[in-house]
């Protein structure tokens, strides 16, 4: 049995990535196909994929989802939405000096007011006087993770979305997606690999760190996904045809296991608390590209338990040896399943 402590590592900070290339396939990419590392350039994809393989994206759409604005008795607050209910509510986090009560009234950007409704756990429902969707369009910021150190500019808020991002709802991007652009994705499918989609609103969630050593003791965030019938053919005909299925990121990994818990993938929508740690057997994917991960980090979890933690570990050593760049506007990994 593993420990948080066995999910530890040393990353110098200059390996975290402040921005984006220039060009979105222009990373690195280190190929971990067992205790076999290769150093490549993300481009070299098309070489490592097969006619027939199936790469399954998750098309969410990063929402501008941070706010700054001030309580009607003046106290500063900054709200960041972690899911929309409806066209007029939404789960956020507030934080604030004094936690506000039920009634009270937010003034948001200095432009129009909020509802504060009942705890959620660690969130608040707020209301929202018109469309959610419009409103944070036209007045949040996108939410850059917490080690980015720089606001969001306009340049973020194009590079921080995949080019196929479509079903607004996250408020952190899958980042493994942001390799790809559309030459790529062109040339991928002009090579005979095929596209599918899932769709996974990525919460805050995801950049929490675990903080029981007994993993068996933590509690892991909630997620939504869904799977059309459509991807759940492709995937099927894929493997019929003996082609790989191949995760773009661990959220589109979560959505397919996580309808994959009968044993065959299901179409359909859920919450998804799905924890993978080593031991896990893998029921749908047999290879996933995925960026490097924070220590400790139940994403860290996940590749461990997928390509094998040893060969997560050496594969780790290796990157910072070599000064790959880290987190979500770094490098990527592509990663074989190691079933053992």
């Amino acid at each position: 049995m593993y420990s948080l402590s066995d999910f530890d590592f040393e990353l110098p900070p200059e390996l975290i990535a402040q921005t984006p290339l220039a060009e979105r396939s222009a990373s690195r990419l280190l190929q971990v196909d067992g205790a076999t590392l290769t150093d490549r350039r993300f481009a070299d994809i098309l070489e490592l994929l097969n006619p027939g393989d199936l790469l399954v994206f998750n098309d969410t759409r990063v929402l501008k989802a941070r706010f700054f604005g001030v309580k009607e008795t003046g106290g500063k607050i900054e709200a960041l939405v972690e899911r929309v209910l409806d066209p007029r509510t939404v789960h956020a986090q507030v934080r604030a000096s004094k936690s506000p009560p039920p009634g009270t009234k937010i003034r948001l950007a200095d432009a129009f007011d909020v509802t504060v409704g009942e705890r959620f756990g660690e969130f608040y429902t707020l209301h929202f006087p018109s469309d959610v969707f419009e409103l944070l369009e036209q007045y949040g910021s996108l939410p850059l993770p917490p080690y980015i150190e720089h606001e969001a500019d306009a340049y973020d808020e194009t590079r921080y979305q995949t080019v196929y991002a479509r079903e607004p709802g996250a408020v952190a991007a899958p980042t493994a997606g942001l390799h790809f652009d559309q030459a790529l994705l062109d040339q991928l499918a002009a090579r005979g690999v095929r596209q599918a989609f899932v769709t996974l609103h990525v919460g805050a969630g995801t950049f929490q760190p675990v903080r029981v050593e007994d993993l068996s003791q933590h509690k892991m965030h909630s997620e939504w996904y869904t799977i059309s019938q459509a991807t759940v053919d492709a995937v099927r005909d894929a493997k019929a045809a003996g082609g790989r299925v191949v995760a773009v990121g661990t959220t589109s990994m979560r959505a397919l296991e996580s309808g994959s818990r009968s044993g065959q993938l299901q179409a359909g929508s859920a919450d998804t608390q799905l924890f993978i740690t080593p031991g896990y057997t893998f029921k749908t994917v047999d290879r996933m590209v995925t960026n490097f991960h924070l220590p400790k980090s139940t994403l860290l979890m996940l590749v461990s338990a997928f390509a094998g933690y040893d060969n997560i570990r050496a594969a780790y050593a290796h990157a910072i040896q070599e000064k790959y760049r880290f987190f979500s506007y770094g490098d990527a990994m592509l990663l074989t399943c190691n079933r053992g």
